[in-house]
């Protein structure tokens, strides 16, 4: 494997190497020949590395060395062609700056074009004299020269999967999905096409192929599809092996016919016929949407009875979504700690471990959190663990790491490190390897990511593509993140994935295939081959220095820097010092020339050197929260740099930001013209991307002043931000016209206008032909003047629209907003309607807020709103009618908050009773007074939560005789102190929350057995029954209870003492109780337990009773004075006490205040 770990990374490197000698043979700096010459020879070499992979792993070292041997002068000769780039920015700064002098320095090499000419093509001949000697040393060592196959690699020896359930019969922590995916696929009611595709989908070793298995085998399973067919696709995907392993399940003996197409399927079409049958393809890896419809359209000419259908399990989710007919996606998490302890422990126990040593116990448990919830690593550990029965063994399991336990390699690297294999490219295969240089269990930014990527130049554009690096960049952060290889990615308000983490155990990958190259950490083992250094400490920076002089590409440190370290690290080009002990950075920087990205984030620099101006590769400065104020005005010559980070009262120089015309990333930018930032200073910055935030508009003078920005040429802006000063003592008579003169590119998609002071917005916004046919987001806040919008309309792809604070707007028209999702509209005092006069209008509405709204008086007909989830209206106190509210196809969540007016009824025509809300999953209900009984809601099929609160008219919970939905998962009623009656609960067997709370007049809680047994939470207070309600909860089940507000009971009611499986118990203003019932002590799965306001209280159990709580971690005593000091002893051992004076406890007695 070591080879094939050097390979890529070999690879990698010759890739950028043709890239660059290629740039450079076109420039005439008189070694045309050398560079041609070293192009031809790489090509040769290339072809050698493709039969490295193919060579037996017991050839010696003789391949490794020729490998590293390789990669080695590849890196000297990107040195060489780097240092000549930088000898052409040096040149240009000169020539742009007007400083070259008259007569050259021949004394001074760098100077000297004569000299340097000569000392590079001495350079690139001796590169050219080694990597002639390796082509014969190839020859030698018996490799022959092989085109390298652009496809996947890693596909030999891909494991085999087979339909037959675990030997155990039992998978953990999966019982629901298994039930969900069986109850899915047997439903008659869903999907009746003759073939439809279910996709697992999960990182290696989450379980994908146990899960399918279960649900395969799964009874229900068996009774519904008359054929069952397992297949193990793996790569390379051929769809004539999947047919024949079809036929093989059905009717081995037909399966003799492999070549024949037309055979294969004609004898299939024989063994299904009509039959409905159940398909799992397991392993699949295939992309290429060409290859899974021709599949597809096979397998859909084989029969056509309704109800078969496909699973695939993939750990792409690109794999997943190529499919059309995409029933359902699972996206397997991972099991909990708990989940993790049980697969271990049924591995490492034949017998059950009835009765387990405790420290082995404890042991196993930490070695549990260890698997990181993956079901795979709990395995194979448990299975190591089987052999095992001392604590030592144990312990010594726990300490180790998993990628040093050789025998069990075999069973764990190869199934993480198939997605790696998989990868396309050597470059991709680089910027997996390259995050290892990350730290641990910390999100990833995207944007930072890729730009480390680009800074080693992993990251290389189409020639025949109009793309740059950063292009690239995404497209690799998005196979890696469909490969399951980064998970848990979220995304910004735009849309857009910033942050994603890695799991730990996929980080161990990157680590292993990097180690040859990478050393994080003093404890890491390293070699000399070292380029990348992570966290290690100030002596181990000294070791490096003074052994790998010109090879150290990236050093990480958040330690100190001695100011004579980085002269030795000539060849970063990453140089990371987020958080470093430091407070100066020393001039010798400067001699960094290949340095292309520098974080010093967070440290206490308090100016930075001028001699960061001779950076001229630089492409990232990441300088947030720093000391310093100001950038130095050599800046200016960074002519590369594309993307600044830093906090946005940063000062630029005057006159120094418009010279960086290679930007692409812009902190906010203040207009200042005291210190010297005018608006025209974005002029020359064209390349810049994304997003641009300007603030203080107010200090522009006209509209010709705003056109110097020239933003109408800045096409790759898709999201702006104009920003006056709130607040302002004066206003500029010529807002109107600024605004008029900030005309963006057509391409904007997102623009935001605040507190603009202009009584009109401009004629590019209000002009219906105004081009800006992208704009997808539009925010309008605090522009108090303006009395109108622009015609919404107009912009076919809106989704989103937001106005904040427009004191003077009287009218909102939303004619034509059919792509219209999100609608907010709040604290307008003098909005009066909000105008429908089109039916083709807010087809797509899917949220509508409206608040502190004094004067709006009806909302306008949603009978449209086909799509709407969530209507919040709040504080709108003129509002008397709802018109027609659809909710045909409601999901989600339907909400009215909020003063509501008393005449205001929700009723059976115009609100709740409707035939077709089966896929309402939330309904919220809040502050309607004048709401007097709910009507039937048994055709709400997918309600899980329903909450009332604040009704105080509330009389009845549905008509008399009528049942809950029985989705019902979550119910809450609050504040509704006049009703007296809640339909019986019985029915509602899902139910695991349940909460009533200040309902006064109730006289009794209609649960029954069938919905206590699944109660977890259970929350009551503010009842005035005479005595505790008599019903029985599973006392397995239910884990929290909270009772508040039972004052006529003297004792704690007997039944808590059956809830054995509490974590959580509160009680409060219990008055009439006198002492804690030692029963209390029966509750051992307590771990906080909540006393409050128990005014009559004077003693707690007895310590035997109290100890016999051996979780709790958390006691909170508050509100009982007649508490004597006699009982604080009781508790002086638990960890946690509050609602007193922690001053009272001393040598574990807590004695009266003084």
């Amino acid at each position: 494997m070591v080879e094939g770990v050097l390979t890529f990374a070999a690879e990698g490197v010759l890739m950028k190497l043709s890239s660059l000698a290629a740039q450079e043979i076109t420039l005439s700096w008189g070694f045309k020949g050398e560079l041609n010459r070293l192009r031809r020879t790489l090509s040769t070499i290339e072809g050698y590395l493709g039969d490295v992979t193919d060579q037996p792993q017991d050839r010696g070292d003789s391949i490794e060395d020729w490998v590293k041997n390789l990669k080695g002068i590849a890196q000297d000769a990107d040195d060489v062609l780097d240092e000549i780039n930088y000898e052409l920015l040096r040149h240009k700064v000169e020539l742009q700056n007007h400083i070259k002098k008259k007569v050259l320095n021949f004394f001074s090499l760098s100077n000297n074009p004569i000299a340097f000419r000569l000392k590079m093509a001495h350079k690139i001949q001796k590169i050219n004299a080694s990597l002639e000697d390796l082509k014969s040393e190839a020859s030698v060592i018996g490799l022959v020269s092989k085109r390298i196959d652009a496809a996947p690699q890693g596909t030999r020896g891909r494991i085999q999967t087979d339909s037959l359930p675990e030997n155990d019969g039992i998978i953990f922590g999966r019982d629901k999905v298994v039930s969900d995916i069986v109850t899915t696929l047997t439903n008659s009611n869903i999907n009746q096409e003759n073939l439809s595709v279910m996709a697992i989908v999960g990182m290696p070793g989450l379980g994908k192929t146990t899960l399918a298995k279960s649900v395969y085998n799964d009874n229900s399973i068996k009774g519904y599809f008359e054929k069952r067919i397992w297949v193990s696709v793996s790569d390379p995907f051929n769809i004539n092996v999947i047919l024949i392993c079809m036929l093989e399940s059905l009717n081995p003996t037909k399966a003799t016919v492999r070549e024949n197409l037309d055979a294969l399927l004609t004898y299939l079409q024989e063994e299904l016929k009509e039959k409905r049958y159940l398909l799992v393809l397991d392993d699949v890896w295939n992309e290429d949407s060409r290859q899974w419809n021709r599949l597809m359209s096979y397998l859909e000419r084989l029969n056509y009875a309704p109800g078969s259908k496909i699973i695939v399990t993939t750990r792409s989710a690109r794999v997943a979504s190529i499919s059309e007919k995409l029933l359902l996606r699972h996206n397997l998490s991972t099991l909990s700690t708990d989940e993790c302890w049980s697969i271990l422990k049924d591995r490492a126990f034949l017998d059950g471990s009835a009765r387990m040593d405790p420290d082995l116990e404890r042991i196993g448990k930490q070695i549990a959190e260890k698997c990181a919830g993956v079901p795979l690593v709990a395995k194979v550990l448990g299975g190591i663990l089987r052999s095992k029965n001392s604590i030592a063994e144990w312990s010594s399991i726990k300490e180790s790491r998993i990628w040093d336990l050789a025998e069990e390699e075999d069973r764990i690297i190869p199934i993480l490190k198939l997605s790696f294999d998989n990868l396309t490219s050597p470059s991709l295969k680089q910027c997996f390897a390259y995050c290892s240089m990350l730290r641990k269990d910390v999100e990833i930014e995207t944007d930072n990511l890729i730009q480390l990527w680009m800074a080693q130049g992993l990251l290389h554009p189409s020639r025949d593509k109009s793309e740059e690096m950063e292009d690239v960049g995404y497209e690799y952060f998005d196979i890696l993140l469909q490969s399951s290889l980064f998970q848990d990615a979220t995304a910004n308000e735009y849309g857009i994935i910033s942050k994603c983490k890695m799991h730990d155990l996929v980080h161990d990958l990157a680590e292993l295939v990097s180690k040859s190259e990478s050393l994080i950490e003093d404890n890491s083992s390293y070699t000399l081959e070292i380029q990348h250094v992570a966290r290690v400490s100030t002596s181990m920076q000294e070791r490096i220095r003074d052994s790998w002089v010109g090879r150290l590409r990236s050093l990480f440190s958040d330690g100190e820097l001695p100011s004579n370290m980085l002269p030795g690290f000539k060849t970063l080009r990453v140089l990371n010092l987020f958080k470093a002990n430091i407070a100066e950075l020393p001039t010798s920087i400067g001699k960094l020339k290949h340095l292309r990205y520098l974080d010093i984030s967070e440290t206490r620099l308090k100016t930075l050197p001028s001699s960061i101006g001779k950076l001229y590769n630089l492409q990232t400065l990441r300088a947030r929260h720093c000391a310093f104020k100001e950038f130095p005005k050599e800046v200016q010559t960074l002519i590369n740099l594309r993307h600044v980070y830093c906090d946005k009262r940063m000062k630029f120089p005057r006159g120094i930001l418009g010279k960086l015309t290679s930007l692409r990333t812009l902190p906010p930018f203040y207009v200042d013209k005291e210190r010297g930032c005018e608006i025209q200073e974005l002029a020359a910055l064209n390349q810049l991307k994304g997003q641009l935030v300007i603030y203080n508009l107010e200090h522009v003078r006209d509209e010709d002043e705003a056109r110097k920005a020239k933003l109408k040429e800045k096409k790759n802006v898709r999201h702006l931000i104009f920003l006056w000063t709130e607040n302002r003592s004066t206003t500029n008579n010529y807002e109107e016209d600024v605004l008029e003169g900030l005309q963006p590119h057509p391409k904007l998609e997102i623009l935001a206008i605040v507190h603009f002071m202009g009584a009109k917005f401009s004629s590019w916004m209000m002009n219906r032909s105004s081009q800006l046919d992208n704009l997808k987001k539009i925010v309008f806040h605090g522009c108090h003047k303006c009395e109108e919008i622009p015609a919404l309309g107009c912009l076919p792809h809106l989704t989103l629209v937001w106005i904040y604070a427009m004191d003077n707007l009287k009218c909102v028209g939303l004619d034509y907003c059919t792509s219209l999702q999100e609608l907010w509209i709040w604290d307008c005092g003098n909005l009066t309607s909000i105008r429908i006069t089109h039916g083709m209008a807010l087809t797509s509405l899917r949220e509508l807020e409206i608040g502190y709204c004094n004067e709006i008086s009806s909302l306008p007909a949603l009978q449209q709103c086909r799509s709407l989830q969530k209507l919040e209206v709040s504080f709108c106190p003129k509002l008397t009618s709802i018109s027609s509210i659809s909710l045909h196809e409601h999901e989600h969540n339907h909400e009215f908050d909020s003063a509501l007016p008393a005449n205001v009824s929700i009723s059976d025509e115009n609100l709740l009773l409707s035939r077709s809300c089966s896929n309402l999953e939330q309904l919220s209900i809040t502050y309607c007074h004048g709401l007097q009984s709910i009507p039937e809601l048994q055709n709400f099929t997918s309600l899980r939560q329903l909450s009332i609160q604040n009704c105080e008219r509330l009389e009845r919970l549905l008509c008399s005789g009528l049942l809950m939905p029985i989705s019902l998962v979550e119910l809450k009623i609050c504040c509704a102190p006049n009703l007296e009656a809640l339909p019986s609960l019985d029915n509602l067997t899902c139910l695991s929350k349940l909460e009533i709370n200040c309902c006064g007049k109730l006289k009794c809680l209609p649960i029954g057995p069938h919905c206590s047994t699944s109660l977890k939470v259970l929350k009551l207070g503010g009842l005035n029954l005479d005595s505790f309600p008599d019903f029985q909860v599973g006392s397995s089940q239910l884990e929290t209870l909270i009772l508040r507000g039972w004052p006529k009971l003297k004792s704690l009611p007997q039944q808590i003492q059956n809830f054995t499986s509490l974590t959580y118990l509160s009680i409060q203003c219990f008055h009439g109780v006198e002492a804690l019932p030692e029963w209390l002590g029966n509750l051992t799965s307590l771990t906080k337990l909540e006393i409050l306001n128990f005014k009559n209280m004077m003693y707690l159990p007895s310590v035997t009773a109290i100890q016999r709580l051996t979780k709790l971690k958390t006691l909170e005593l508050c509100g009982c004075p007649l508490l004597q000091s006699k009982e604080w002893p009781k508790i002086s051992h638990i960890q946690h006490i509050d609602g007193f004076n922690q001053h009272w406890l001393y040598y574990g007695l807590l004695l009266k205040p003084s």
